[in-house]
Order: C-alpha cells, then sequence, then structure tokens
C-alpha cells in the first residue's frame, strides 16, 4: 500500500469514528431530553411514553442509511438491553395476558401450560378455534418479550395474506392492541409500533425466502406452522423449525391442522415429540361460530356423517383408501363463486341410462393448487336439447367445454347449438394421470351447490382385490369426476388456453 493509499484509509477511519460519536452524543441527548420532558430520570423507572420515544429513537438509528454498521450494531445493543430491563419489571405496564373471555373452555388448560421449547400441534375440524387460539398467543408472547419475533409459514405463500395474516389482524382488534400494530401487505409484515418486533409471512414454495430472515435485533423466537398437514412430512417439518428457529434462548413451535382422512398420514401418527392438542366447533360458545355456520354443520350432520365427522370434529375416519383425501366440503357464497368465473373449466360426461350425465363447471386456482366446484348439471335421460340449454342460459358458453370423445355426435349437436364444445384427448394412461393429478390437489366443493359431485368425491375409494388391497382407480360412478377430468386436461399439460375457446 502506498503512503497516499495509507494516509487517505487513515483519514476515512477518523472521519467515520467521529461520525460515529456524533451520532451517539446526539441519541444520549435526546434520551435526556425526552427524560427531562417528562420530569423523570433515566435512572428511574421510566413511564410507559418515554420507553415508547427512546425505543423509537434506538430504532431509527438502527435503520437509518446514514449510520455505520458499527452504530446500528450499538444502537441494536442498547435497544435490547432497554427492552430487557423492561421485560424484568423496569416497565409500569404490567405483563399482558390472555383475557379469560378470549381463550374459551377448550383452550384454557392449554394456555397456562405453554412453555417455550416445547413443541404444540393443535388439531381440530372447522371452527375448532385452533388458529383463533394461536394467533391471539402470538401476539401475547411478543408483547411480553420484546426480544420475541414470530414467523407464520403456509404450504403456498400466496394463500398467507387472505388466511393467517388476516387471522393475526383479528386478533389484535379482539385483544384490543389493533393500534398497537402496523400491519403492511407489501411486504406481508405485522410490526409492533413500539419495539419493532416483526411478523414475518412466508411460503414454503420459496426455500430461499425461509432461510433469509434475520431481525434487526433479538430472534425468531415464535413459528406457526398452519395447515401442517400440507408439508410433504416429518422431514420438512422439521427442516423449518431448524431454519427458522435458531439465536435465541425461546422457541415457541405451534402447529394447526385439519386432521385427514386418512389414518395413515403422517400427521396422525402419534408424536412423542409434540404436545398434541385437540378441540372442536361444539367446544366453542354458539355467539362465537354464528347461526348459518351451526345449520350448515347440522345440515351436512344429516345428509353426509362421514364428511360431518371428519370435516367438524377432525375425526381421521378414513383407513387410506380414498382417492381424494384433500378434500375441503364447506358452503361456496354467491359471492365467492363468482370471484373464481374467470377460473372456470368446464367438462361433460355424457350418459343416458343407466349411466348418468354430467356437466362440471369449476375453477383453478394453480398458484395454490387448489380446485373450487361452482356448478352442475347432473341425471339421466337429459336430451342433448336439453342439456345444451341449461349450459347456454347459465352463461356457461362463454369458454369451450371438454367433452367425453367417445360421443362426437353429442359433440356435434352441442357445436350446432353454439356451444364451444371439444372432444377430449383420451390415451392410455389418460384416466389414471386425471386421477392422480386431480388427488394432488385440494378441491373445495359445496354439497348444497354441487351434491353429485360432492357425493362422487366423498366416496371416490381405491379398486380393491380378493384381499382388500388397492389395485386402481374406480370404474363406476365416477361420472362427475370424469367431467372434472375432462375440463382441466389443459392443466393437466400445462397449457395456457386451459379455459378459453372458440367454434
Amino acid at each position: 500500500m502506498s503512503i497516499m493509499e495509507n494516509e487517505k484509509e487513515i483519514g476515512t477511519a477518523e472521519a467515520t469514528a467521529k461520525a460515529a460519536e456524533t451520532t451517539e452524543a446526539a441519541a444520549t441527548e435526546a434520551d435526556a431530553d425526552i427524560a427531562e420532558e417528562n420530569e423523570i430520570s433515566l435512572c428511574g423507572v421510566p413511564k410507559k411514553d418515554v420507553i415508547d420515544d427512546i425505543f423509537r429513537l434506538r430504532r431509527d438509528l438502527m435503520h437509518s442509511d446514514r449510520t455505520t454498521p458499527g452504530e446500528r450494531l450499538r444502537a441494536a445493543a442498547d435497544l435490547e438491553r432497554m427492552m430487557s430491563d423492561t421485560a424484568a419489571g423496569g416497565g409500569s405496564s404490567p405483563r399482558f395476558e390472555l383475557p379469560a373471555r378470549v381463550v374459551g373452555k377448550a383452550f384454557s388448560d392449554i394456555n397456562r401450560r405453554i412453555v417455550p421449547n416445547v413443541s404444540y400441534a393443535f388439531a381440530g375440524g372447522r371452527g375448532s378455534g385452533k388458529s383463533s387460539f394461536v394467533a391471539m398467543k402470538i401476539l401475547e408472547l411478543m408483547l411480553g418479550d420484546p426480544l420475541l419475533h414470530a414467523c407464520v409459514v403456509r404450504r403456498y405463500a400466496s394463500t398467507l395474506r387472505d388466511s393467517v395474516f388476516a387471522q393475526l389482524e383479528w386478533a389484535a382488534g379482539e385483544l384490543g392492541v389493533y393500534d398497537a400494530f402496523v400491519f403492511n401487505k407489501s411486504p406481508l409484515e405485522i410490526t409492533l409500533r413500539a419495539t419493532g418486533q416483526t411478523v414475518y409471512f412466508r411460503g414454503c414454495d420459496d426455500a430461499a425466502k425461509l432461510k433469509s430472515i434475520k431481525p434487526p435485533f433479538g430472534y425468531i423466537g415464535i413459528l406457526w406452522k398452519e395447515e401442517l398437514d400440507q408439508l410433504s412430512g416429518p422431514e420438512e417439518e422439521r427442516s423449518l423449525a431448524q431454519s427458522i428457529l435458531r439465536g435465541g434462548p425461546k422457541a415457541y413451535d405451534f402447529s394447526t391442522y385439519n386432521p385427514p382422512r386418512s389414518r395413515k398420514s403422517w400427521v396422525n401418527a402419534p408424536a412423542a415429540d409434540r404436545v398434541v392438542h385437540k378441540s372442536t366447533y361444539l367446544d366453542m360458545p354458539p355467539e362465537w361460530l354464528g347461526q348459518k355456520f351451526l345449520d350448515d354443520a347440522e345440515h351436512l350432520k344429516k345428509t353426509c356423517p362421514a364428511v360431518y365427522e371428519h370435516e367438524y370434529l377432525g375425526v381421521p375416519n378414513g383407513d387410506g383408501g380414498q382417492v381424494f383425501e384433500r378434500l375441503d366440503v364447506r358452503t361456496i357464497s354467491d359471492e365467492e363463486a363468482a370471484a373464481a368465473a374467470d377460473r372456470a373449466r368446464c367438462g361433460v360426461d355424457f350418459g343416458w341410462f343407466p349411466d348418468s350425465y354430467a356437466f362440471v363447471r369449476a375453477a383453478y386456482f394453480p398458484d395454490r393448487e387448489e380446485i373450487m366446484i361452482l356448478d352442475e348439471l347432473y341425471g339421466q335421460k337429459l336430451s342433448n336439447e336439453a342439456t345444451g340449454a341449461y349450459i347456454l342460459s347459465h352463461g356457461f358458453a362463454d369458454r369451450r367445454v371438454v367433452c367425453d370423445s367417445a360421443e362426437p355426435k353429442s359433440i356435434a349437436e352441442y357445436r350446432a347449438m353454439g356451444i364451444p364444445a371439444v372432444p377430449s384427448a383420451k390415451g392410455p394412461g389418460s384416466v389414471a394421470h386425471g386421477f392422480r393429478w386431480l388427488a394432488a390437489r385440494k378441491i373445495i366443493v359445496d354439497p348444497r351447490r354441487t351434491p353429485a359431485t360432492c357425493r362422487e368425491l366423498v366416496g371416490c375409494e381405491y379398486a380393491r382385490d380378493r384381499d382388500g388391497a388397492p389395485v386402481g382407480f374406480p370404474t363406476t360412478d365416477d361420472h362427475a369426476i370424469a367431467a372434472l377430468r375432462y375440463a382441466f386436461e389443459g392443466d393437466m399439460r400445462g397449457s395456457r388456453s386451459a379455459a378459453r375457446g372458440s367454434l
């Protein structure tokens, strides 16, 4: 290094050191001014507004582009020290705890027993309160320990905003602490105003973003895995915990899920490394659920007892023979169906008697691999004129209708009526491929809106040999399922023109 280069580097270092001293002095002076303004010494017990102001000052220093890395590190250390003192009793506010009115009898005992460095799995059917409880518990833990950050994960990042983010936003309002947080939707984060503690949201479909989370102070000590059953298995679950819960003395590991129908699913297997808590909607106060929820549950209980037992009571009542284990049997509102209309696909399985005719219209959400069944026409001895009139009168001829290729005459009659009907592309292995493609996706179906399709999907089981072992996909009572296979042919091939078509 030359003498000139050496002198230049020394001068830069001196300037940096002087800037650091100036910034640190300004921070100390500002701290003192805040304390004096509130007529209280920094050596005493500061009031809450003093704490908040000092927290903001230190946090601003940590994030300022005008400060050096060394200054930001010192500010972070100061912030951690002050927050630790506050958590130890230096602050004037008592420790925040969940009020009994929001916990409910199903969670009152487990709420008292939650401790760090233990994994907790909350299993239950629809309306069982598990996600609501975990969301409120996360906020309680963050408000009680100013060094704790949280990370919430789901299988697909695209599902985070309308599920767990909304759940935490609701929880903050329910607990009366909504104004204490900032709810940022881009990037998706929730931040505690006074301390800068953050709830991060990540999808398992982007592994790089999972590993890149690093809060500016403290550590991520809370992990919530929503819909645990959608993970590939215990290996992926362990990898998530190891990637996210690190760097601090406390680790709160929460999972929530609706038990899959199959008893053989990995999440239904006994686990010695976690505490499993189970609840149902029957444990919740009726006013929390609403009359419509209760009516829907009672209707399903009467019409499909096995589905009710699984969906609402969380009972894994299948033996592993079900083809479609990711069914979500629930009410689909008219507004929800209308919003999904642009994603619709249509399929037809022609039939007369004893085989049934089936027209099915369903929407596809590829970013989260979900199918929503929107409409159906199902029956026997229905003429092409009658079924075609149904399609036209409901406005379903605005996109192509993929039909059973074994009926070219019926397809021609549809086209003559103005329906953009096209034949399905059958081939060796196409039936098995279609079953596997559908089974790999979550299918949302409403037993009132599309009862026949719901019945087929729920009752669809693998064909078995004389010893009861599964040997293949069913070949009977699958007319609506066949229509679904035809409707999604383009998506199975990766075609971008899966829905739209013309004569």
